[in-house]
């Protein structure tokens, strides 16, 4: 070769790797938007075959992947606890997923509803976990200033707030309206000053009693529920099927007569099945009010998920956002009104929604809250991420809140760390669920936990046990039978057996669940 060839061929090469570096241009880092819903059924979102309008979430699930088969843990504390953690419990040496998102370079916010079992650390709470946090635990009323001594505080970080310190757009105050105003203000700073990913985590207190909404809200459901649990019920049941969001041979489980808990008074005419046909036109009327609250307090959630998604999709930012929406648990029948002379909706009143109601929301599924059966534990789950996961796709795959956490870690492209506060972590109790999201086959866990003591079940491969107030377990072939109508453990007591051994010597065993 000529030494005068030689410097033109170092230009060559230089221009080359240049024109390279700018093709390959490094992949950003999406940012993450985690929503829960508070004891909302299976059935009661649009996407899932409910006639509330939740065209909001109904989009983020035909632009994504909707999950058949996705497990909570059947109680609010219990559910945030595992979800955030990847653990079904644990301790000192638990990480929130705020955590590892911080250690991933993201900025981290929360507004919400925050609740806790008393296994997760301190260092795990909001004030702790999230650069900026709206919080405040467990239940509290939808209108601010509160109705009552029901109330619970907010929290902005560690400083209590007064209600005259909330920051709102629209009055009066209503819980949903104003956690949302916080997360896009903190959106809108966010974008302002730095140009980092973000973790945004909204876990809406909807539609969790008290039954309370804006008039506008309850105006666009009066008189949509006169039909019946009945009718409403069959219509969803089909409409599921229809979907795809549950299989054609799958059997509805018929009207549940049964309470599953022991607490508060038990008043007859609250918890148990009735026809609906046999009820007085008056009746029916309250009873149309009752639900047309309920779906009124989810049809504001779903429009303030609108509005999040819109300020993503204005700022350019929906393109390159993962966003995961789920429920805590199913529909709750709990007898909890305690102001009896108010109607359902506005401030001063506490009503809950009434079993024949929440037999609906589960739709098709067996029991409620708390319970270990379907209707309980089992969520929607719908997972949207633009160019990444294919739209309107749904999987069979099984998968659980614990997932989440390993999931976070794929995503956010970093190594679960060996240390946390001084102590050794805890090892993840699940597995990433990025490749269902890439349309693929991911190994299903050994297990599956859900519902709390006494109420518990273990699921293993095809099979299923399930606890109803401590009694004997009852044994299900959940893939053959998944709305749980065949209990089959007189005639399988071997099965009933390996799995009992089974969820002994698991995290959440006899011996080690005390509490």
């Amino acid at each position: 070769m000529k030494k005068r060839n030689l410097p033109f061929l170092i230009l060559l090469l230089f221009s080359l790797n240049t024109v390279i570096s700018f093709g390959q241009k490094k992949e950003q880092k999406p940012n993450i938007v985690l929503i829960m819903g508070d004891d909302i059924g299976f059935s009661d979102i649009g996407a899932y075959g409910g006639e509330i309008e939740t065209p909001n979430i109904d989009r983020l699930a035909h632009g994504g992947l909707r999950f058949k088969t996705f497990y909570n843990m059947a109680k609010c504390a219990a559910t945030r606890s595992s979800m955030l953690t990847g653990l079904y419990t644990g301790g000192n040496g638990a990480v929130h997923i705020a955590n590892l998102a911080k250690k991933a370079g993201y900025t981290t916010l929360m507004s919400g509803k925050e609740h806790f079992n008393n296994w997760v650390p301190k260092y795990c709470r909001a004030e702790n976990a999230f650069d900026k946090s709206l919080h405040f635990w467990a239940t509290t009323e939808y209108f601010v200033p509160p109705s009552g001594q029901y109330s619970k505080p907010f929290y902005l970080g560690t400083k209590k707030l007064n209600p005259s310190e909330i920051e709102h757009e629209i009055s009066p105050l209503y819980k949903t309206d104003f956690i949302t105003d916080y997360a896009l203000n903190w959106l809108d700073e966010s974008f302002k000053k730095e140009d980092k990913p973000f973790f945004l985590y909204l876990p809406y207190h909807a539609a969790h009693y008290p039954l309370q909404a804006r008039p506008e809200d309850i105006k666009k459901y009066r008189g949509k529920y006169k039909k019946g649990w009945d009718k409403l019920r069959a219509e969803r049941y089909k409409k599921m099927q229809k979907l795809g969001v549950v299989s054609k041979d799958l059997k509805l489980s018929p009207p549940e007569n049964n309470l599953n808990t022991k607490r508060g008074p038990l008043v007859k005419e609250y918890t148990d099945y009735y026809p609906w046909e046999n009820l007085s036109e008056e009746k029916k009327d309250s009873l149309d009010l009752e639900m047309a609250v309920y779906a009124a307090i989810v049809d504001r959630m779903d429009q303030n998920i609108g509005r999040v998604l819109d300020k993503l999709e204005k700022e350019g930012k929906l393109e390159n956002t993962l966003v995961l929406f789920l429920n805590d648990n199913g529909s709750c029948p709990f007898y909890t009104n305690r102001v009896k002379d108010v109607e359902p909706g506005p401030a001063n009143s506490y009503w809950s929604l009434r079993t024949t109601w929440a037999n609906l929301g589960n739709t098709p599924f067996r029991q409620f809250k708390q319970a270990g059966h379907e209707g309980g534990s089992h969520t929607p789950f719908i997972a949207h991420w633009p160019n990444k996961i294919k739209p309107n796709t749904i999987t069979d795959q099984v998968a659980h809140i614990v997932d989440i956490a390993p999931t976070f870690l794929d995503v956010l492209g970093i190594e679960y760390p060996k240390s946390i506060n001084g102590h050794t972590t805890i090892p993840l109790h699940g597995s990433s669920l990025l490749p269902i999201f890439k349309g693929k086959e991911r190994k299903e866990p050994d297990y599956f936990i859900s519902g709390i003591r006494n109420y518990r079940m273990f699921r293993s491969g095809d099979f299923k046990i399930v606890q109803m107030n401590g009694s004997k377990w009852e044994l299900y072939n959940i893939k053959k039978d998944p709305t749980e109508l065949v209990n089959l453990a007189k005639t399988n007591p071997n099965k009933v057996k390996e799995l009992a051994n089974s969820y002994a010597s698991s995290p959440m065993g006899f011996h080690k669940n005390k509490k």
